[in-house]
Order: structure tokens, then C-alpha cells, then sequence
């Protein structure tokens, strides 16, 4: 559709080299989202304090994530895009710095000091800010009954 809408006027030529760079980029562009979206489930839940006897595994709970996803209902899904709304909201409602350093950090995968320079501050000050916006995620998801 990206093709035919965006680049309908360039010669036939041209399209199949355009078509595999769209192709690319969506493919790209799908497993950053999906790689956003488990690092974030799997750091916030670090942070739950929870009072398992159990050791977490990261390993054991992504092959349970992605064995389930086969499987899942309507429901859960429905339920995921829910929580992932509810979190997209909290984010925002962060303190701006907080927010920045989080979502560089986080999101962007950048180390301490890529976002230290990004940012225009100290390594410690990138920490401070991580720490108080993963604190205050967990608290506010916390109160909204939602477990990672």
C-alpha cells in the first residue's frame, strides 16, 4: 500500500528497489516495537518486589510469552492492549526529564552515558531520573491492580 500510495508516479524501474527498502523498514520497524515491548515488562517487573519464594527467570518467562502468544484469547489480548494503554498513559504522565531519561534508556536502549550526552546532564543525574520514573511506573501501575 506504502508503495502504490508514496511512489505510484516513479517509472517500474524503480519500484522493486523501492518496494524492498519499504519491505525493510516495516519489518524493522515491527521488531523495535516488540523489542520496546518486552524490554519494558521485563525491567518494570524487576522492580515488583513481589513475594515469591521462586527465583525470576527471564528465560522461563519469555518462553511462556511466546508459547502462550499462539494460544491467547480475545480476551487477554484485549486485556494486554488495555495494559499497554494504561502504561503508555503513566509514562506520560512522568516528569519530563524523568520521562526522557526513561524512554532513552528504555526505549532507545541507549547506555548511561549515550543518554547522558543526549540530555545535557551527569551520568548520575541520567541514574537519578531512571530510578524515580521506574519507581513511580511500578507504584502507579501498582494502584491500578496491574501486576508484571
Amino acid at each position: 500500500m506504502k508503495l502504490a500510495e508514496h511512489y505510484g508516479h516513479k517509472p517500474a524501474e524503480e519500484l522493486p528497489m523501492l518496494f524492498q527498502r519499504i519491505l525493510s523498514n516495516c519489518t524493522l520497524d515491527w521488531f523495535r516495537r516488540q523489542k520496546v515491548q518486552n524490554a519494558l515488562f521485563s525491567n518494570l517487573s524487576d522492580f515488583e518486589g513481589g513475594n515469591d519464594t521462586e527465583d525470576f527467570n527471564l528465560l522461563d518467562t519469555l518462553n511462556a510469552t511466546m508459547h502462550g502468544e499462539q494460544n491467547e484469547s480475545a480476551e487477554s489480548l484485549t486485556e494486554r492492549a488495555q495494559t499497554l494503554r494504561d502504561i503508555e498513559t503513566e509514562i506520560q504522565e512522568l516528569p519530563a526529564r524523568q520521562r526522557e531519561a526513561f524512554l532513552m534508556r528504555y526505549w532507545e536502549d541507549m547506555d548511561v552515558a549515550e543518554t547522558a550526552a543526549a540530555m545535557g546532564c551527569s551520568q548520575g543525574s541520567v541514574k537519578t531520573h531512571c530510578s524515580r520514573a521506574v519507581h513511580a511506573l511500578a507504584e502507579a501501575l501498582r494502584a491500578k491492580g496491574i501486576r508484571l
